[in-house]
């Protein structure tokens, strides 16, 4: 693919090995820009208008729900597909699944991948949210 033609996915994660984990599976097709917390992608997000957000459910300032909330309310962002990140199974034993984050905030992720994040899984999903084939 021409670097013109590169659709951009932020990844918003408040560890920064996690942003470069993400970044290290994804960069060869795809540009990627971070932020380290919710508020910093809603910034990054209006100014850049990504293909995608990646977005990591537990962080500082604003977590990732609360920003997944805020870019659905957002019309110029409303349309950009969101993948969440969890950990939170790992850290807690619970977890909350793509249809139970639509009935909590009555829209749900385009995916929802539980970390530790499988190179793969997360590569499909984002192929997959993008409407491109394998690259």
């Amino acid at each position: 693919m021409g670097e013109m033609n590169r659709k951009r996915i932020l990844v918003t994660d408040d560890e920064a090995d996690a942003r470069e984990f993400v970044r290290a599976i994804l960069e060869d097709d795809f540009e990627i820009l971070t932020a380290a917390n919710g508020m910093e992608c809603l910034e990054v997000a209006r100014r850049e208008m990504p293909d995608l957000v990646l977005l990591d459910v537990q962080m500082p300032v604003m977590g990732g729900i609360d920003a997944f909330v805020a870019l659905k309310k957002d019309d110029r962002l409303c349309g950009i597909p969101v993948i969440m990140l969890t950990g939170v199974r790992e850290k807690t034993g619970l977890g909350l699944s793509k249809e139970e984050m639509g009935d909590c905030f009555g829209e749900e992720p385009d995916s929802y991948l539980e970390k530790p994040i499988e190179p793969s899984l997360l590569y499909d999903a984002v192929c997959q949210c993008l409407g491109v084939n394998e690259l």
